[in-house]
């Protein structure tokens, strides 16, 4: 390239800079040239490091070592076709291409036009001026030695990493072995004979590995099964192994052998005869077998989980073991559904738990398992329960004989129901007895035997399918499925799904005499004790909320000279004494203490507001009651029609003689819709009462029309409810839309004669009745609670102001007054106790979360 003098004087300044870039741009083309190359030659390298030659056979080697020169060679002709060394004009390109403005192009170039112009060659002499003056503080680039974009899988790094471990972790002298392997090579000698040893106690001791060449002691002390390794170096015959600890019989391994292993199996002796060689005496410490110490008394918990304690001991740990249930076939009374030889007496096998944390050489621990829905419960059998060590040793088996602890039922119904679905799981034979069985229990059933038409439904349905599974041969997947819907029917019988208050006490207190009748266990009284409670706290809720939608008008009420009158804490210490006479024993009290306190609740009255006109709140609520009960005795008509269709003469005269009640409730109140005896006279068409009207045992036309007629009633009540403006109030509406739909499908399928239908509609609108007639009263409870500062404050001013048990709501003075207040310096005092107290009951985290809400808005408030 042409160049006036002054840039060639720049360029000749810079030619060491120059210099540097092309030594840059060599190193660069020599790092992407050869990096797949001194990869290949890292990796096999590595590999001789770690000793790999040693472990392959010759031909191994020879061929990895083929492969690996055949790819060094193609590689570094590649490397070297590829490589070129970078020009002068490639460096200063290079450096030019660094510098802001290329004032090493800007030298070297000329005026395109105006040369004889002196103005324009002050101007370009100026440019060159200033373009010298950058280049002179030009300085070589770093070169760009990244591969990334020539190896995008990192196999540079993997090699480099290969060699790191070798380095680590192997030795350059394993390089030696390969002369070796050459032909003519000769292993390399060691001058005199020497060895090594090791022994290697068995992992579960969790004891250190011994190195031979240092035990100085003539006798050691060593874990049965430790594991002995020996090598001998030098000519084959100078060293010689002699034992008596192995215990190896058949295929032994010379003595002279160059590798030798085996395992402690006896005390004895051990010894390397030649020169430089050891003795020791072998005393052998034997693993002693596992040993349940002890299993404790089976209990069952309110649930039906068994709980079946143990103990255990190992001198290095337990490290598994077994419990294995079988059926005590002699104990078994072959009567019923067990008569017939039971298809499966396979035992069942469990895992015993462990400690999870601590050790495990002496424990104690607690299998808990639930056979609640197998078939042998409350069956007689035996368990064997067998732990093991690290060793494989089991300990002596250690059997218990029980009744295998489940959950029992105490619900009639459902206990039959459960006896029903063992017999069938015991014997398919015994199909056509269960079918029977439970066909006599559905025939004309009494009334409250099935406390829900849905129960009943599903009752029926299982039992049909039943027939035809036993009428085509019962097969082990139907019968498997028939005995899980009869669970689940025994689960609904037994636990139910009563959301009013007065019903689930009152199956709590029925479960719990059927306990103590039947003998329970302590932790199902326990258990059903606490149902009790938690039913009669609701019971009592219920009865504080009705009061309050009521509007506690005290001034007019009148309650008669026989009325109970009772405190929570009066409930609360009855029901501790019938726990605490069930806990010592003594039934029969208990029954008697349970049975007074069914009649006390029973004979409960609770206030009912004043004698003035009703809210428009409380008359809607009475309207949707009305109309929940003539929905109620239009599903019992239908219910009926139902059973009719199944035993067509079984209901013959079933309704003849009712007095005013269709569902058998007695006198005063009907469930079909029509009036009682109390009523002076039917609703709608109904006859004369005491009498069956066309609705009693009429056609499903007639109930469809009833059913209309009830539907636009529940519409005309849904748009005359109280405009409370609270989400409650949104909910009662949005729950009543409900149940108007359900109804509507109910009367549908009544006109297309699906009672079954027609009864699960008609089940769906009573429970949207239900949730929005609680609703409602929630709305109002609110609404009258936004009211209490003005017009409730004036309402107690007169009578005795007692809540829905009796109880003085205040200390006799008026509100607003002086009256009853404590004076003085006591004032303080108690104002202070008493916030004490709330901050005390807000914090107790048992307390529900309504009485929680109420005390720390207390705390806000004061």
């Amino acid at each position: 390239m042409a160049t006036p003098d002054g840039s060639k004087t720049i360029l000749n300044k810079l030619g060491w800079v120059l210099s540097l870039t092309r030594l840059g741009l060599a190193a660069e083309r020599a790092i992407r040239a050869f990096w797949p190359l001194w990869s290949v030659l890292f990796l096999a390298v590595s590999l001789l490091m770690m000793g790999v030659q040693d472990r392959l056979s010759v031909e191994a080697v020879w061929g990895l070592g083929f492969c690996f020169c055949g790819a060094a060679l193609w590689l570094l002709v590649r490397g070297v076709l590829q490589m070129r060394w970078p020009s002068r004009d490639e460096a200063f390109h290079r450096l030019d291409e660094t510098l802001p403005g290329r004032p090493l192009q800007s030298l070297v170039d000329q005026p395109a036009m105006g040369k004889q112009d002196p103005i324009t060659q002050s101007i370009w002499q100026a440019h060159q001026v200033r373009m010298a003056e950058q280049a002179s503080a030009a300085k070589a680039p770093e070169p760009d030695l990244r591969l990334a974009r020539f190896d995008p899988f990192g196999l540079r790094h993997l090699a480099l990493i290969a060699l790191s471990v070798a380095l680590l972790f192997g030795s350059f002298g394993r390089l030696t072995s390969l002369s070796a392997m050459a032909p003519g090579g000769r292993l390399p000698t060691i001058s005199g004979a020497s060895w090594e040893g090791w022994i290697e106690p068995p992992a579960y001791t969790g004891l250190p590995t011994l190195y031979l060449n240092d035990q100085s002691d003539a006798v050691l002390d060593l874990p049965e099964n430790s594991r002995v390794v020996l090598r001998l170096y030098g000519e084959i015959g100078a060293l010689t192994v002699q034992e008596t600890v192995s215990a190896r019989l058949g295929d032994v391994p010379s003595a002279a052998a160059p590798e030798q292993d085996f395992v402690l199996r006896q005390s004895g002796d051990l010894s390397i005869a030649g020169e430089g060689g050891r003795s020791w005496q072998i005393d052998l410490q034997l693993d002693q077998a596992p040993v349940l110490t002890s299993i404790g008394t089976a209990t069952t918990s309110g649930r039906g989980e068994m709980s079946l304690p143990y103990d255990a001991m190992d001198d290095h740990g337990v490290v598994g073991g077994t419990a294995i249930v079988r059926l005590d076939l002699p104990q078994i009374g072959r009567r019923h559904g067990l008569r017939v030889a039971p298809e499966n007496t396979d035992p069942m096998e469990l895992q015993l738990p462990l400690p999870i944390r601590g050790s495990r050489a002496d424990f104690q621990e607690v299998l808990i398992e639930d056979f609640s829905d197998h078939v042998w419960a409350h069956l007689p059998v035996t368990i064997e329960l067998i732990v093991q060590d690290a060793a494989l040793q089991s300990s002596l088996p250690q059997k218990v004989a029980i009744a295998l602890p489940a959950r029992r039922f105490f619900d009639p119904l459902a206990n039959a129901v459960i006896e029903q679905r063992r017999d069938l799981l015991w014997s398919r034979e015994n199909g056509p007895r269960v079918v029977q069985l439970l066909r006599a229990i559905s025939h004309n059933p009494q009334p409250g035997l099935f406390r829900k038409d849905s129960d009943y439904l599903r009752f029926r349905s299982i039992l049909h399918r039943l027939e035809a599974y036993v009428a085509s041969g019962l097969t082990i997947a139907a019968r498997d499925e028939i005995t899980q819907d009869l669970w689940a029917l025994a689960l609904a019988l037994e636990e139910g799904n009563l959301g009013d208050a007065i019903e689930r006490m009152a199956r709590a207190q029925e479960r719990l005499a059927e306990a103590i009748k039947n003998g329970a266990s302590d932790e199902e009284i326990a258990r059903l004790m606490q149902e009790l409670r938690e039913a009669t706290q609701d019971y009592m809720r219920q009865l504080a909320q009705r009061n309050t939608q009521q509007g506690n008008d005290t001034a007019g009420q009148q309650q008669s000279e026989n009325a109970l009158r009772m405190t929570q804490d009066d409930l609360q210490r009855m029901m501790d004494r019938i726990q605490e006479l069930m806990e010592q024993g003594r039934m029969a009290e208990a029954q008697q203490a349970l049975k007074e306190f069914q009649e006390l609740m029973e004979n409960m009255q609770v206030t009912e507001g004043g004698e003035g006109q009703p809210s428009p709140g409380q008359q809607a609520l009475d309207e949707l009651g009305d109309t929940l009960r003539q929905q109620q005795g239009l599903s019992d008509q239908a219910f009926r029609q139902l059973q009719e269709q199944f035993n067509p003469n079984a209901q013959a005269g079933q309704s003849q003689g009712n007095e005013g009640s269709s569902g058998g409730q007695g006198r005063g109140e009907a469930h079909d819709g029509t009036g009682g005896t109390g009523q002076g006279q039917s609703q709608g068409e109904n006859g004369s009462p005491g009498q069956e009207g066309p609705q009693q045992g009429g056609t499903e036309g007639a109930l469809s029309d009833q059913q209309q007629a009830l539907r636009q009633e529940l519409e005309r009540q849904r748009q005359n409810l109280p405009r409370t403006g609270s989400p409650e109030g949104d909910a009662a509406r949005e729950a009543l839309g409900r149940a108007g739909e359900a109804m509507d499908g109910a009367e549908q399928a009544l006109r297309e004669n699906d009672l079954a239908e027609a009864i699960d509609q008609q089940a769906e609108a009573m429970d949207a009745l239900r949730e929005g007639m609680r609703s409602l009263g929630d709305a109002l409870a609110q609404n009258q609670s936004g009211q209490s500062d003005g017009q409730g404050r004036a309402d107690n001013q007169s009578g005795q102001n007692n809540d829905p048990l009796g109880r003085n709501q205040g200390n006799g003075g008026q509100a607003g007054t002086d009256q009853g207040l404590l004076q003085g310096e006591d004032v303080y005092r108690r104002a202070r106790d008493l916030l004490d107290e709330i901050r005390r009951r807000a914090g107790e985290t048992d307390r529900s979360d309504q009485e929680r809400g109420y005390l720390k808005r207390l705390l806000d408030r004061f």
